[in-house]
């Protein structure tokens, strides 16, 4: 239950460049210490071990970036959003940078499952030169085990060819039961297209 006497922070943050190959657990660790060095009046939990009231999006595979990712940061004092997201700015390093601070309503939806709605976008080394082939189903190794994902399940809508040929964009939907990565996804699609350029970066540029 939400504790109606501490303030949920909501900010905005980028990962990206060499900060993009971070694991997510690496990511939680990084913003933590900005949020230490900032000096925020943060809230802890309460137990034998407390730590930070912090809660994150959606988590990004290793080697995806994000422009538009956050995290639910709870405070026991009210700070205005542009003060405590210049707080922020002054100590993080430039590929993991907030840029955006809202306070957000105790009774709103977690920050994980907030946003379902995840757009991507993936850059290649040159353009592609077949016709995108999207395949029906891809094969995911999960807790060990091999299992088929029907890509309908996930994909919203086409991918979509940009950059003359040099990126596509797709929409990737979060379910209750699992995700597909965007990151499998699109490495089965250059399979398929026979496409002669590399993948250059994967970058997740909105949630809703």
């Amino acid at each position: 239950m939400a504790d109606p006497r501490l303030f949920r922070l909501r900010v905005r943050y980028a990962k990206s460049g060499r900060l993009a190959l971070l694991s997510h657990l690496e990511v939680v660790r990084a913003l933590e210490r900005a949020v230490r060095r900032a000096r925020l009046p943060f809230a802890v939990t309460n137990g034998f071990s407390p730590h930070m009231r912090i809660a994150f999006g959606a988590a990004l595979p290793v080697g995806v970036g994000g422009s538009d990712e956050f995290f639910d940061l709870y405070l026991t004092e009210y700070l205005a959003a542009e003060k405590a997201l210049a707080a922020l700015v002054e100590v993080s390093p430039p590929d993991l940078m907030p840029h955006g601070a809202v306070y957000v309503e105790p009774g709103a939806a977690a920050a994980s499952v907030a946003y379902p709605l995840s757009t991507y976008r993936v850059s290649f080394d040159a353009p592609i030169r077949h016709a995108l082939v999207v395949p029906k189903q891809v094969e995911v190794m999960r807790k060990k085990k091999r299992k088929v994902l029907e890509v309908s399940d996930f994909l919203v809508g086409d991918v979509r060819e940009c950059e003359g040929g040099c990126a596509v964009e797709f929409t990737l939907e979060a379910k209750p039961t699992g995700s597909l990565r965007p990151d499998v996804l699109v490495e089965a699609i250059v399979g398929a297209t026979e496409a002669s350029a590399a993948i250059r970066s994967i970058v997740r540029i909105s949630q809703k």
